[in-house]
Parts: structure tokens; C-alpha cells; sequence
């Protein structure tokens, strides 16, 4: 689940795709030692936090033994609360392995099939979807629209509790996105709907499944529902950086939208313990889990199984989800073969899970890390420049999706605006190019004339045209 704000990305919808680039295979390095690696967690979770990140919690596991549990900076920044390994944060879509998980408990039990149609198990739903089965849903190639990229349509009313009914009706009458089982394009609806799924057939709510089916037999006691009226204790405060890069609140989301595609919230802790149950074989059978972790069909090329990606860093496979919410983003890794398990949690918006876990990973292993890009600068530029960047662009997503992409001059700067989501200042850096303070990887590279007939969009190793608009 990742809902679009001003702090995520101009172009949020990118984020699960480009989040960070995975490093060359290296040769076999020698692990450094314990107390190397815990200098070395400290000084990635240090930068982080001058580059304004509230609070961090991380944990590192190799085999039995712990090698990092620990807090960084603040869970509550106003009320002065130190963040700690025990500190409780969203989770985001690191909550869709949860979800699999119980639809595979399902299947094991024999009530369920991942060849079964939604339609089938979940009445009154447009005709399109009702086709698409539990397996399309799973491994997001259904299809069907999701709602986090409804735009305003959604955004719109993402602080209102809205009834199941109501939240698919803000895509219920939009055209499929492309024909069943034929592409891969991530979907929050598709999670969505497993949790629906999961409600009728247990006959209880997915918060109460969660809860007795999976939290509880593993003694997760940090893991949880993370819904807004109930008190959570040592629940995180959430944050995003504003345009002068200066922490502010998060954007309100209602806990209710999320729902099994990004409702939990948890601690480092709690989610190694889940991840080593749930490859140990301990919350489904290993038939099970290893459906999860193979990719298949149109998810093959993205390597995503049933609520899990399988890839590599550092010439190791890796088994690992991310997620991005509200004031929030977090990382989960597994590298099978070192039996080293990460997780990362950090309570405001940003790259920073993404790239501390992936550091970590190169660490433990003796790999090169990778440093973050350097603070950007800013460089003036002329009426003239501006009013002939400035137009709307669209960029064609690697989810499939388009984005058009809103240029405009406000105040002698140059702002941009995608589509449904909030304004981000861009930074000039000369030679029709600009970055923007939120991820200063990204370049945003404007091709000659006046206007200019297209914008190129680098991010996390991906590059996307966009045309102007007419």
C-alpha cells in the first residue's frame, strides 16, 4: 500500500518499482566482524537522520544469532519519545505477505483454490473482475484497477472510514487495465479484495484473522491491526518531510482503506520472527511458501510470487517486501542461503528503508555500499527557461500505467505535480536539468525547444519519456 503525498515521490506510483537498484553479482567477501557490522548500522542510521528522518528501528539476524536490534532517533518527535526496537510502526505492504499467508491456510484446509474466481467468493462485483481468480490477485495480474491510483477520485477521500462497498466503487466503473493474467501491474484492489475474501471465509473480520491465525500461535505480540482509535502501545508518530525539508505531520489516512493490501503495523522484531516462521514452515506448509516465493506467468519478470519478491543483491537471492504508507515506509529482506534476515522501519516518508536494508545486506556480506547522492543544489533559472519547461507531460509508468505530469512556474520556481497528487519544488541543476529534494537520485531532463517536446525521467536505474501533452 502506498498512498500518494507530498512527501512520497512526484510520481508515487513508481515506488514500488524503483526503489532502489540492485548491485552488481560480487565475488565471495569475508564477513566482517559483529562489531563492524553494528559501526556500520549505526553510521547508515545516523545519516539518515540528518537527512531528517524522525526515528528508525532495525533489526539484523543471521542464523540464531543477533547481530542488530535497535532504535534510532525519535517515534515521537513532539513528545520527545526515543525510538527503540520495540518501537510499533506501520508496515504497509510488507502486510500483503500476512494476507497470503491466511489465503494459503485457506487453501491447505481445502476451502479455497487459487484457480477459484472472485466472483465466485465475493458477490456483486462488476462483471470484468468477477473472472479474475484467487492466483491473479495474489500475484497482482488480474487486472483489475486499483484504487490507490485512482487519483482525486481517491485521494480525495482517503481520511473517510469507507465501506467495502464504497472503496471499490471509486474504480468499479473503470475500464480493466489489461486483459486477465497477461501483464503485471501492482495492485492495492486485489489485496483488497483477498481480505474480503478472508472475511467470508472464516466469518470473522481480517483484523481478528490476523490476530488468532497468525500473530498469536508465533507469540507476535507487536503485531497487529493498526487501526486509529485503538490505543497501541509504543506506537510510532508518523512523518514526511514538506518542501523545505522540514518534518511536519503526515498526511491523515483512514486505517480502514489500507485494509489487507497495508493495514498492519508491527516491530523489527516481531517481523524476523515472522519471517523466519513463515520460511521454517511454521504458518503454512512448505508447498505453500514456496508458491509464494515463485514468481509465475506475467509476475515471472517482476519476480513476484503471493505477497513476496524474489531477486538478488550482492550475487545472493533474495527473498524481501517493502512497504510505503502514510508517514511511513519499511523494508523486510531474507537471503536464504545466509539464513540473514533484515527489517528496517522508519517513521517518515522516503527512500531511507529501502536503501539502510540494502546497505545492511552489503555489509554483512563485505560488499561496497552504496552512498547516497549528495544534497542538491539549486540554480536560478530565467523567465524564459521556465515558461518553456513548464506543460504537461505524459510518462508512461514500468507498471503500465501513464502519469501526466504537471510542470508550471510558481514565484520564479519550477514546480511539479503529478496527477491527483501534491505539488513538489524541483531543483534546477543546470543543462535542462533538475532533481528534487525527496529522492536526489532523481533527474528530470527536459529535451531542447521552445516548449520543450518531452521530459525524461530517471529514477532508481529506470528511465521513462514523457511527451508534452498537447
Amino acid at each position: 500500500m502506498m498512498p500518494a503525498s507530498r512527501s512520497t515521490v512526484v510520481l508515487s506510483g513508481l515506488a514500488v518499482f524503483l526503489a532502489a537498484g540492485l548491485s552488481p553479482v560480487v565475488a565471495q567477501q569475508q564477513r566482517p566482524a559483529r562489531a563492524a557490522l553494528q559501526r556500520t548500522v549505526d553510521s547508515l542510521a545516523a545519516s539518515a537522520l540528518r537527512e531528517g528522518v524522525a526515528g528508525i528501528s532495525v533489526g539484523v539476524v543471521r542464523g540464531k544469532d543477533t547481530l542488530v536490534m535497535k532504535g534510532y532517533g525519535m517515534a515521537d518527535v513532539e513528545n520527545e519519545v526515543p525510538a527503540t526496537a520495540q518501537t510499533v510502526y506501520r508496515i504497509g505492504s510488507i502486510t500483503k505477505q500476512f494476507t497470503a499467508a491466511a489465503v494459503m491456510q485457506l487453501v491447505e484446509q481445502g476451502k479455497l483454490s487459487v484457480d477459484d474466481t472472485i466472483g465466485g467468493r465475493v458477490p456483486n462485483l462488476p462483471a470484468s473482475w468477477r473472472k479474475a481468480t484467487i492466483r491473479h490477485l495474489l500475484n497482482h495480474t488480474s487486472g483489475i484497477p486499483s484504487y490507490t491510483s485512482a487519483g482525486p477520485r481517491w485521494m480525495s477521500r482517503m481520511r473517510i472510514d469507507l465501506p467495502h462497498d464504497s472503496l471499490l466503487g471509486i474504480v468499479a466503473n473503470d475500464s480493466m487495465d489489461f486483459p486477465l493474467g497477461s501483464q503485471w501491474r501492482y495492485n492495492n484492489t486485489g489485496y483488497y479484495l483477498l481480505g474480503m475474501v478472508i472475511e467470508r471465509m472464516t466469518g470473522r473480520s481480517y483484523a481478528e484473522v490476523v490476530r488468532d491465525q497468525l500473530a498469536q500461535p508465533l507469540g507476535l505480540r507487536t503485531t497487529m491491526y493498526c487501526g486509529t482509535r485503538p490505543l497501541i502501545k509504543r506506537r510510532a508518530q508518523g512523518y514526511q518531510l514538506d518542501q523545505e525539508e522540514k518534518l511536519v505531520n503526515a498526511e491523515p489516512l483512514s486505517m480502514n482503506q489500507p485494509f489487507a493490501a497495508g493495514a498492519l503495523c508491527s516491530t523489527v522484531g516481531d517481523l524476523i520472527a515472522w519471517q523466519r516462521a513463515l520460511a521454517g514452515g511454521r504458518v503454512v506448509k512448505p508447498q505453500s511458501y514456496a508458491a509464494m516465493i515463485t514468481p509465475e506467468g506475467a509476475a515471472s519478470n517482476r519476480g513476484y510470487g503471493y505477497g513476496l519478491t524474489k531477486d538478488s543483491l550482492a550475487g545472493r537471492t533474495r527473498i524481501q517486501h517493502g512497504g510505503g504508507i502514510n508517514g511511513f515506509n519499511a523494508m523486510l529482506q531474507y537471503f536464504p542461503s545466509d539464513t540473514l534476515s533484515i527489517a528496517v522501519l522508519v517513521n517518515t516518508n522516503g527512500p531511507w528503508a529501502d536503501r539502510i536494508a540494502n546497505n545492511i545486506a552489503r555489509a554483512a556480506f563485505g560488499a561496497p555500499l552504496v552512498a547516497p547522492p549528495p544534497r542538491l543544489a539549486d540554480l536560478p533559472t530565467t523567465a524564459e527557461e521556465r515558461a518553456r519547461f513548464a506543460g504537461t507531460y505524459r510518462l508512461a509508468l514500468p507498471n503500465g500505467n501513464t502519469l501526466n505530469l504537471r510542470i508550471f512556474e510558481r514565484d520564479g520556481k519550477v514546480i511539479s505535480q503529478g496527477e491527483g497528487q501534491g505539488e513538489i519544488p524541483l531543483l534546477y541543476q543546470g543543462n535542462n536539468v533538475f532533481g528534487a529534494s525527496f529522492d536526489r537520485s532523481l533527474r528530470l531532463t527536459f529535451a531542447p525547444g521552445t516548449p520543450a517536446p518531452k521530459v525524461t525521467l530517471l529514477q532508481g536505474g529506470a528511465t521513462i519519456d514523457g511527451p508534452r501533452v498537447p
